[in-house]
């Protein structure tokens, strides 16, 4: 063992050996993270969903107070005359 060790140390740099670590775990880190990038873009997704359900009803609302701010005036107007 220590004999290949010392061949090893002859053959390849230190950044060599660094270079293969990283690479061994950022392969091992990239196949772990599959269920977190689904968990993200489930949440993304639902937040999408709530957003839009949300403008659309807040537009409802505008324009409801709009049409009732302006039914007021009408109002005041009609008697007024």
């Amino acid at each position: 063992m220590l004999w290949t060790l010392k061949q090893w140390e002859k053959r390849y740099s230190m950044k060599t050996m660094m270079m293969i670590t990283i690479l061994v775990l950022m392969t091992t880190m990239m196949a772990k993270a599959n269920p977190i990038t689904t968990w993200v873009e489930n949440e993304k997704n639902k937040i999408v969903e709530y957003q839009t359900k949300s403008w659309a009803n807040g537009k409802a609302q505008l324009a409801n107070t709009k049409q009732s701010i302006l039914n007021l005036f009408k109002k005041k107007n009609d008697t007024q005359d």
